[in-house]
């Protein structure tokens, strides 16, 4: 899912909303996420996951055409951890056809 696809799909769901405020909602949220996060807080989403932000120290690295070694400074990465209820979700087996248990096959 896009952006652009989440923006139509809650103007959708949300008809007394205009598209221009549905829009302003997500960067909202989105620019709060951000800013937090480059603050180092953590990001919680109860049901969905949370944000967080790792360091990965600084290292050698090699350049992967010609072989050389190459310092690789130190940075900061975003990092997702699917929270419970996202996991079950995506992991719930698929409902059978006709509300039969084994799909319909005979024992």
């Amino acid at each position: 899912m896009t952006r652009s696809e989440l923006i139509a799909g809650l103007a959708e769901d949300n008809p007394h909303l205009t598209i221009a405020d549905v829009e302003r909602i997500v960067a909202t949220l989105f620019d709060e996420m951000t800013i937090a996060l480059a603050r180092g807080e953590r990001v919680e989403l109860r049901g969905f996951g949370a944000f967080t932000v790792k360091r990965r120290n600084a290292r050698a690295g090699r350049n992967p055409r010609t072989g050389e070694t190459v310092e690789v400074a130190q940075k900061s990465v975003p990092f997702f951890k699917a929270g419970k209820e996202l996991r079950e979700r995506i992991n719930k087996p698929p409902a059978a056809p006709n509300g039969k248990k084994n799909g319909g096959a005979k024992a």
